[in-house]
């Protein structure tokens, strides 16, 4: 399949944030084969689609649990520890299989009208999770949770992801869509020594781990005494070194930081969840200056309580200006970078997060009739950049294309019936109250 697709603008989400005017996006057999202006396109055998707004690569979700879709709304005034304990876990437990599956479905559904085509994932029943994705046509890095509590002891949900890791590998399906993972929930969950002997699995095998590092302040006050902090424990205990990302990530010290750049780990920095638990606000402008890796995520539908990237990168820059009390603290343009190549960047992926030569042709159009861009697509690219960030939002996103397939089209999905979808929710919601 060839396809060309022709906008006005295109922001391909290089290390400049460059601001493309007049230009195509190629993409054949679903990688790209050309970014730039059309004036100096190649000939082009294939369908072409000219349209009237802003292409931007699709968004990357560092760090979601989006069959949590079913529990939205739960426990939504507790803090975080008491919304795990007396909200989430209790109502998880009861959770089968096909209930995940469903959840899944939404959640991803859900995630692609927001121009996010690629979601990270720390929950349980892989298989059922990722055919959800597979239906969607979107993309997955599924981290199976890994946890050691009595009757669920963290060795035999280790040992599974290490077989089907072994038996189908680490990428597969339609142009790579599922990748597999390792996700162990915590150092309060899970032993020092545990951790380590996961992560090691996890390099053998050239996999992401992901794990949850210092979300609040009350979750780890054991190990802190014990070791100073999480990431010196993970660095004692040989969980860094490999592919790594550390979801939260909230109280870090400059120490901690450091080692985090010196181990190249990549933070899922999630300001929605973090604000909405008041589990507090990630400096994140000073792990950027130390050279830490850093994408933007949602966390949960249960704890955010949307999917939308958009939101999150406006808020990751609001909270760094205002808690820098700097408003050059983040720009319009670093906070598209943090929701599309830092994303890519903190998973450890080269294929997805920007729109260049050699990646999927993972793709969003933005339409521009609205308010917000009533300033012209001819204005300054640092007004057109702020009315995407600022002002326009997840309302605009008309159509996305994953590896050149179109998923979703005038702002519908094209392989999922959403209201389906959601009434399948509805019903596991009912069951589950």
């Amino acid at each position: 399949m060839s396809l060309r697709l022709h906008a006005p603008v295109v922001l391909p989400c290089d290390p400049s944030c460059s601001v493309l005017r007049d230009a195509v996006v190629d993409v054949v057999d679903g990688r790209i084969t050309h970014v730039g202006p059309a004036a100096d396109a190649p000939a082009f055998d294939g369908e072409v689609r000219r349209l009237t707004g802003i292409l931007i690569p699709g968004l990357v979700n560092t760090h979601a649990h989006s069959p949590m879709v079913v529990l939205r709304g739960l426990g939504g005034d507790l803090p975080l520890l008491r919304w795990l304990r007396e909200a989430m876990w209790p109502a998880e437990a009861k959770m089968s299989p096909a209930d995940i599956g469903a959840g899944m479905l939404l959640g991803a559904v859900e995630m692609l009208r927001n121009g996010v085509t690629t979601s990270s994932e720390m929950y349980f029943h892989g298989p059922e999770l990722t055919q959800a994705v597979l239906d969607a046509g979107s993309r997955v890095v599924f981290g199976a949770a890994i946890m050691d509590l009595p009757g669920l002891p963290w060795r035999p949900m280790t040992d599974e992801i290490t077989r089907w890791i072994d038996a189908d590998g680490l990428r597969f399906g339609p142009h790579e869509r599922i990748e597999l993972s390792y996700g162990p929930h915590s150092a309060y969950l899970i032993a020092p020594e545990a951790l380590g002997e996961i992560a090691g699995l996890a390099r053998d095998r050239g996999a992401l781990l992901q794990i949850h590092v210092a979300e609040s302040p009350e979750e780890d006050v054991e190990q802190r005494k014990a070791f100073g902090s999480v990431p010196k424990l993970l660095e004692r205990h040989g969980v860094l070194g490999g592919r790594v990302l550390s979801a939260h990530s909230v109280h870090l010290s400059p120490e901690d930081v450091e080692i985090y750049a010196r181990h190249g780990v990549g933070v899922a920095h999630c300001p929605g969840s973090n604000t909405k638990l008041a589990s507090g606000i990630a400096p994140v402008r000073s792990y950027l200056d130390a050279g830490v890796k850093v994408g933007l995520g949602t966390d949960g539908p249960a704890s955010n309580d949307d999917l939308d990237l958009f939101e999150e990168a406006r808020l990751a820059a609001l909270l760094s200006r205002v808690t820098t009390l700097d408003a050059t603290a983040m720009r319009a343009a670093d906070a598209l970078l943090l929701a599309t190549r830092g994303g890519a960047a903190a998973l450890g992926r080269d294929d997805i997060g920007v729109l260049e030569t050699g990646r999927w042709g993972d793709v969003v159009h933005v339409d521009v009739d609205d308010p917000a861009f009533a300033t012209g697509l001819d204005a300054p690219d640092d007004q057109v950049l702020a009315n995407l960030v600022w002002a326009s939002g997840t309302r605009r996103v008309k159509d996305v294309w994953v590896a050149g397939e179109q998923v979703v089209a005038d702002g519908e999905t094209t392989r999922v019936d959403r209201r389906a979808a959601q009434a399948g929710v509805a019903a596991v919601s009912k069951r589950l109250r």
